[in-house]
């Protein structure tokens, strides 16, 4: 593990590089690359870490230093981060932010707010124009964001503010959301007004006759300790973005496929005089950079593992108290979700390919100890006792007769802990880690099948070559005769 941090560290940007998140909506990732183009026109060395997360991995990735600055919503700061308290105005808002460090910019320009959609068609058959006509419809089935499934905000107040009495109620992708709808699975979902899909999908957006929802005046967060000439760098945007300017910069993503960073070099130079030349990447080069990132994560924690697992089902198979414990704890950890098990490792490594590898690590411990110790166990008596004729001390035996017999089963263990790693670790996109995860994402959100693909084939190909290449592997360490397929 030491190893993986070490190597890791050294992946990590500059102290003097300005990092700005987003978070894994198409809306966030404009802004987050606006800003970060801003900054560097300014002259300051700046990185955008797109779709880290949701709200909480953002801001506990701002607090810890692992991002100087993200875009975030007046109502998402006063009902999640803030925890509903009561702030009478953006003055009070700051002097809580202050106490955790944290500053924040004058708004943007545009309120995002959330908004209960249906398709027209829908809401016309069933005659729902606000949010308390779903009241008289409480078997309709509804799709809300994984997140708005929890806030206070959310699902939770909106059902008690408007005694909604429906059941039939389940989180998922927001993005994806727009594809139920449109399919008929989900009548009605949560949206973000500034969503360019409104349009696109003709939907209603329900009036909200109780003024359940806060306004969610777009702003930049900020550390405190943000040099001052980045701080004044990002208050240039203020007030420079309408919603509509927004929902169309939006469209210009969701719709017309155009890269965040082209959209968001295009508003620089329209609204702010930028002209700075943007460079994207084609598929050969950002297939390169994300299979660099995809065999460090992988390559890492799998060696890490290695390193540990064999001498630790070592240990399960020659010390007799200690085999149910060490087991029993792997098998722990692999019960835990990857998804569940990379979350765990933020509040302590916070994001990015550290804890990606971390939680990797531990997952790929449980195939390579039990393999190592079943290989151990599984050797014939009277192999053993042969070797112990021969005079051989404990350490000798294990080295030049147990392990040698039991590699085949080790290297079964290895192989099983590689392919399953290359799998999980697209999970990594989702706190920063990128790999083949990122064009996953991507197209999730984008709904675009070619960049899913883009990450989901390349992922299934160095699956395949890793099981290859633990084959050749087998066949150049372990004699003919000790291979498994030979004992079929």
């Amino acid at each position: 593990m030491t190893l993986v941090l070490i190597l890791a560290l050294l992946l990590l940007p500059a102290d003097t590089t300005v990092v700005v998140g987003s978070k894994k909506f198409t809306e966030s990732v404009i802004l987050g690359e606006v800003a970060a183009q801003k900054l560097r026109a300014e002259g300051i060395d700046a990185q955008h870490r797109a779709e880290v997360g949701g709200t909480r991995v953002l801001w506990e990735a701002l607090r810890r230093g692992d991002l100087d600055a993200y875009p975030e919503y007046t109502g998402t700061i006063a009902q999640e981060i803030l925890g509903g308290a009561a702030l009478p105005d953006a003055s009070a808002m700051r002097d809580s932010l202050a106490r955790y460090g944290v500053r924040m910019s004058e708004p943007l320009g545009f309120n995002n707010t959330y908004a209960i959609g249906m398709r027209e068609a829908e809401a016309e058959r069933l005659g729902i124009e606000a949010i308390s006509d779903l009241r008289d419809h409480p078997d309709l089935r509804i799709g809300f964001t994984n997140e708005f499934m929890d806030r206070p905000d959310g699902w939770p107040g909106l059902r008690r503010a408007y005694a909604l009495p429906h059941r039939d109620v389940r989180g998922l992708d927001h993005d994806l959301a727009y594809q139920g709808l449109e399919a008929g699975t989900i009548a009605a979902m949560d949206l973000y007004s500034t969503d360019a899909e409104i349009a696109y999908y003709d939907l209603r957006v329900l009036r909200d006759d109780r003024g359940f929802f806060p306004d969610y005046q777009a702003v930049l967060l900020y550390r405190a300790d943000l040099p001052a000439r980045a701080a004044a760098a990002l208050s240039r945007l203020e007030g420079t973005l309408s919603e509509e300017r927004m929902t169309a910069l939006n469209a210009r993503a969701k719709l017309d496929r155009v890269p965040e960073a082209l959209i968001a070099a295009g508003f620089l130079e329209e609204r702010l005089g930028i002209a700075d030349e943007i460079v994207v990447d084609g598929f050969w080069a950002r297939l390169w950079a994300r299979t660099k990132e995809h065999l460090g994560l992988v390559g890492l924690s799998l060696l890490a593992a290695i390193l540990v697992a064999v001498p630790l089902g070592v240990a399960a198979a020659k010390v007799g108290w200690l085999e149910q414990p060490l087991l029993g704890i792997v098998g722990v950890i692999y019960t835990v979700p990857s998804l569940a098990l990379l979350v765990f490792m933020i509040p302590l490594l916070g994001i990015g390919a550290v804890p990606a590898m971390v939680a990797l690590f531990l997952y790929s411990l449980l195939p390579i100890v039990r393999n190592t110790h079943a290989g151990l166990k599984g050797i014939p008596g009277p192999l053993l006792e042969s070797a112990e004729a021969l005079g051989l001390p404990a350490r000798a035996r294990l080295r030049l007769v147990e392990l040698p017999l039991a590699a085949p089963t080790i290297l079964a263990g290895i192989k099983t802990s590689a392919v399953l790693n290359i799998g999980t670790a697209t999970l990594g996109a989702l706190i920063g880690a990128g790999g083949y995860g990122q064009p996953i994402l991507t197209g999730i959100r984008l709904d675009d099948t070619a960049l899913i693909l883009e990450g989901a084939v390349p992922a299934a190909l160095l699956a395949l070559a890793a099981q290859g290449l633990f084959e050749i592997v087998e066949r150049v360490v372990v004699p003919k005769g000790l291979r498994l397929d030979s004992a079929v």
